[in-house]
């Protein structure tokens, strides 16, 4: 009996350092690779930034750089580089645009979704936004900023809050919006917090 004791004792300790490095990975492990991955892609968009490159006809591709996300209130030092794509791949470069929604800077909804506890966590914080704070997205023709607007906890079947117009499917934008999107609550992706924002200026590069 002693013996069996100790045994599964040994065999819960084990587990559970098992589960305590699975947990240190998940919160520490992936964040190294999506810092690699951002310094290979804030590489790409100064080269873009200094040639003021246009975006290619046919788009940009999946897992390119497009834009760099900068929110003030969460700190001087909050920078990404935007991917194009939200897919798992694309998700644990950074913060990735949905394919098919607005431009920076254009008229429509330019949606963004980022992870909140795993791959360095980009949006981890936006539920601290409140209205009026600054969104600035920095795009190889011209620096884009957006002021919040709102935020809102929703179901993921909720999709109309990306539409072109939040809330109102089939209905043509006359606005530059944006919408920023990730789960909630963390460690959980039974709900998503979504923030809501609007264009309030833009200022082109210089040639």
């Amino acid at each position: 009996m002693r013996a069996a004791l100790r045994a599964f004792g040994e065999l819960g300790i084990t587990a559970g350092l098992i589960i305590l490095l699975f947990c240190a990975y998940l919160l520490w492990g992936t964040g190294a690779y999506t810092v690699q991955q951002q310094t290979v892609l804030r590489r790409q968009l100064i080269q873009e930034f200094r040639e003021k490159r246009p975006a290619p006809l046919g788009g940009i591709r999946l897992g390119g750089a497009m834009a760099l996300l900068r929110i003030p209130r969460l700190g001087h030092d909050y920078r990404y580089a935007i991917v194009e794509g939200v897919g798992p791949e694309q998700l644990r470069m950074g913060p990735g645009h949905y394919p098919g929604s607005a431009m920076p800077g254009k008229i429509g909804n330019f949606v963004l979704s980022g992870h909140r506890t795993t791959y360095a966590a980009p949006f981890n914080r936006i539920g601290e936004l409140r209205r009026g704070d600054a969104i600035v997205v920095d795009a190889p023709e011209a620096r884009y900023t957006y002021r919040v607007t709102g935020t809102r906890v929703v179901m993921p079947t909720e999709i109309g809050v990306i539409a072109p117009v939040p809330d109102m499917p089939g209905r043509k934008p006359t606005d530059a919006l944006i919408t920023l999107s990730t789960c909630h609550p963390e460690y959980s992706a039974a709900q998503r917090l979504i923030v809501f924002g609007e264009l309030d200026s833009s200022r082109k590069r210089r040639r």
